[in-house]
């Protein structure tokens, strides 16, 4: 007991000293960190600001010298030409452009996440022969840049007869998400015990039903994220949608690009308000799913 004691009695006043230099010590670490997150914050804020800013701008101003920060003569006429005008002869409007895009990003984000669920359940649940060659063989379909097979993928949906077509542009989009979604979905299948399956059993549920009353809930951020990511990918590209679709079927991207012309000077303004009106669907998609992916981190686990 007096060894104890005494121990105590040693250790108390080095903790003693040493607990009020700790917040002293780590106060300007935290303020400098404080003052580059602002940083970080503001450049990357700042271009979307300056695209929203420019869109709302009259023409005229937008190529002067003397940008300003805030519209001096606010303006809509840029949204309305944007979106009732075709960005080049012969090509769509921005209505036909976004049912193309809203038509081809839901049919890859469905199949995406099915084939990428089932095969992250496969991955992670099961052990079969060649089942570590096909996780290294995702990871190599992701170092290819998607750019080197353009002549290939060409090929071969020329082959099916798939050019300048919905399902031809889905298909390719559906090929360039999977590799990741898959390896994303595992990740987080894997993290889920199987324990809690095991649980389930012991209390008179099936394996199907384990599954789908316990792990699945489990993993709903994981089919979120993966979704928002495949959502996000398709949405963007642009260089399959420039080599495969033209004409009426040009997606957002492709119809955005569409305003610059060799014989007629680009209208940045009704650019800036075309590539604001993008960025709208992406801002609902992800307010509308941000709650899902919050409220399934803790669905499921615990048993009232």
């Amino acid at each position: 007991m007096t060894s104890l004691a005494t121990r105590a009695a040693i250790v108390s006043p080095r903790r003693a000293q040493r607990a009020p230099s700790s917040p002293v010590r780590g106060r300007p670490q935290r303020v400098l960190f404080n003052i580059l997150g602002v940083i970080v914050f503001v450049c990357s804020v700042f271009p979307v600001y300056w695209m929203v800013n420019l869109s709302f701008t009259p023409g005229n101003q937008i190529i002067s010298r003397d940008p300003s920060l805030v519209p001096r003569e606010p303006t809509l006429k840029n949204f309305v030409t944007a979106w009732t005008r075709p960005a080049a002869p012969g090509q769509t409007d921005f209505p036909n452009a976004l049912r193309t895009s809203l038509i081809v990003v839901i049919v890859v984000v469905a199949c995406a996440l099915f084939v990428a669920f089932l095969a992250s359940i496969a991955l992670a649940r099961f052990r079969f022969r060649g089942r570590h060659a096909f996780i290294v063989g995702i990871l190599v379909v992701q170092m290819i840049p998607g750019e080197a097979m353009m002549f290939t993928v060409y090929n071969l949906v020329d082959d099916m007869r798939l050019i300048n077509t919905l399902l031809g542009l889905a298909l390719v989009h559906v090929a360039s998400v999977v590799p990741f979604t898959i390896w994303t979905l595992r990740g987080f299948v894997a993290g889920v015990p199987i324990e809690l399956e095991e649980s389930a059993q012991i209390d008179g549920c099936s394996k199907p039903q384990a599954f789908w009353k316990v792990t699945f809930p489990l993993l709903a951020p994981g089919l979120v994220s993966t979704g928002i990511f495949a959502f996000m990918q398709s949405w963007n590209e642009f260089t399959m949608a420039l080599l495969l679709m033209k004409g009426q079927n040009l997606t957002l991207p492709t119809w955005l690009n569409s305003f610059q012309s060799a014989t007629e000077a680009t209208n940045y303004g009704a650019v800036m308000a075309g590539s604001t009106l993008i960025c709208i669907p992406v801002v609902i998609f992800f307010l509308i799913v941000q709650g899902r992916m919050t409220g399934g981190l803790v669905a499921g686990a615990v048993k009232g």
